[in-house]
């Protein structure tokens, strides 16, 4: 069995439960109003970080939790259908997540990001993915939301850093919006 088949077979355990029946009810509001951004390493799990459950949050996961383009413009797909299709309703919070001991930290190593680059990427695009230190990369991440004229200017966004040895997610920068 491959681990793929592993997925395979505890998505037939879940189909098997009653919690999908609930899925069909679940709002694309997040039942939390929450968008988390964060990173791709598997150590920094957002549903257990914040015991979510399914229905919950929004949850975007690039490397080291740096907000691209891409997810720039998922966040103005979702914030256009919340002005158009709940325009009444509460608007969600977006969290900016990096943690420490962060892999995409390796991406400042000049020599292995070289080779990286001898593929095709972009030099400084990689050397600015790297998140060294959460508390340093989280602030412009969140301004880079804030900034964005594609999203609504409800929408607030705070900053935070999870370490990775603790445990612990700590508040860098308190949620704002450009309606503030």
């Amino acid at each position: 069995m491959t681990h793929l088949d592993e997925l395979i077979a505890a998505n037939r355990r879940f189909a098997g439960t009653d919690a999908k029946d609930h899925v069909p009810q679940i709002p694309f509001i997040p039942n939390r109003q929450v968008y988390v951004i964060t990173c791709i390493d598997p150590r920094v799990d957002p549903a257990a970080l914040f015991d979510l459950s399914l229905g919950d949050a929004i949850v975007a996961r690039v490397v080291g939790g740096r907000v691209t383009d891409a997810v720039l413009d998922d966040l103005a797909w979702i914030s256009y259908l919340h002005e158009v299709k709940t325009p009444d309703a509460e608007w969600f919070e977006v969290a900016v997540v990096h943690h420490t001991d962060c892999g995409s930290g390796l991406m400042a190593d000049d020599e292995l990001r070289a080779g990286f680059v001898a593929r095709g990427f972009d030099d400084a695009t990689l050397r600015a993915t790297a998140v060294l230190d959460p508390a340093a990369t989280v602030p412009g991440d969140v301004r880079r939301i804030i900034e964005d004229t594609n999203l609504s200017d409800r929408i607030r966004v705070g900053g935070y850093a999870y370490d990775v040895h603790t445990g612990l997610v700590t508040e860098v920068v308190a949620p704002t919006s450009r309606a503030a």
